[in-house]
């Protein structure tokens, strides 16, 4: 008899009416608007203005899930087109099923189109929102939990989390609960990179690129215990290769833009920074006397001082 675990949910979809509320698109929802705020935050400290990370994220976002969903259907196209699925399946977004690598990818490409259009550093703005994608990646996992998936082998551990449904191949039983380690993990992954970033003044996407190399080797060990069907390259899951090469990436990264580029830009929005302004958009007082029409201060004095005429 177990005396301690992590209950899954009996459900993973409330009903408001007709209107299903799925916690799966609930923890995905919280969590960009939590890297969102976040991100915010960093650029404004950072030199930038309010709004910003927002602007781009509604091109980031997008693009995010797109290639999330592209990554996960192409690995693991089997689930969708091969004899007796139905391919329609692959667009059920709300059902799980998004592949990190992919999300960031092409997330990173939607970035750079908003990025570019207000004439921001990319490397910059990735360094701003780092840490707010991991804190983003924790919160999302839990969306794993509402659907019953991504668990690893069987356990009996006190904090197993206990699998109730038998849908889709599941094994009712008490397994390691990956989704737990994972979201632990890029907790801690953003907690490192906020550190880094305060210690060491990290620039030029060294902030983002740590943010990738932490989470890579993390998720190696945590992909490593799932046990759920995956492509394997000699004797390794698809997504333990692919943690490796973009860990090394990283690293690589980290190497050379810190010889070829040290320190941290100076400017990160030209709009704000050469402008004279605050973060905010608004004039100094000093610059709003020094736009003053020609003469209109001798006119104030001189209705200062002419009598009154009542």
């Amino acid at each position: 008899m177990e005396l301690a675990y992590i209950p899954s949910p009996s459900h993973g979809v409330l009903y408001l009416g007709p209107i299903p509320l799925r916690g799966y698109a609930f923890c995905i929802i919280i969590g960009v608007f939590v890297a969102v705020w976040l991100g915010n935050k960093r650029w404004i400290a950072r030199g930038g203005q309010s709004g910003t990370v927002a602007d781009i994220a509604v091109w980031a976002v997008p693009f995010g899930l797109v290639g999330g969903r592209l990554y996960h259907v192409i690995t693991d196209y089997e689930l969708y087109f091969s004899e007796g699925r139905d391919w329609v399946d692959a667009f059920k977004v709300w059902e799980g099923g998004l592949g990190i690598w992919g999300a960031i990818a092409l997330g990173a490409l939607g970035a750079w189109i908003g990025a570019r259009r207000r004439g921001i550093p990319m490397p910059a703005y990735a360094d701003a929102v780092a840490p707010g994608i991991a804190f983003a990646q924790a919160i999302g996992r839990w969306g794993n939990w509402f659907n019953q998936e991504l668990y690893g082998r069987e356990t009996h551990v006190p904090w197993a989390l206990h699998i109730t449904s038998s849908e889709g191949g599941r094994v009712p039983g008490y397994y390691h609960p990956t989704f737990l380690y994972e979201s632990l993990w890029c907790i801690g992954v953003a907690l490192l990179v906020i550190w880094a970033d305060r210690r060491f003044e990290l620039g030029h996407g060294r902030a983002f690129a740590l943010y990738v190399a932490a989470y890579c080797l993390g998720r190696g060990w945590i992909e490593y215990m799932r046990v759920d069907d995956a492509h394997h390259i000699l004797g390794l899951r698809l997504n333990d290769w692919t943690a490796l090469i973009v860990f090394l990436l990283a690293v690589t990264y980290i190497v050379v833009s810190s010889k070829k580029r040290p320190g941290r830009e100076a400017v990160v929005e030209p709009d704000v920074s050469g402008s004279g302004g605050s973060a905010d958009g608004t004039e100094s007082v000093a610059e709003a006397d020094a736009q003053a029409e020609p003469g209109a201060e001798e006119t104030k004095d001189e209705a200062e001082s002419a009598p009154n005429k009542g």
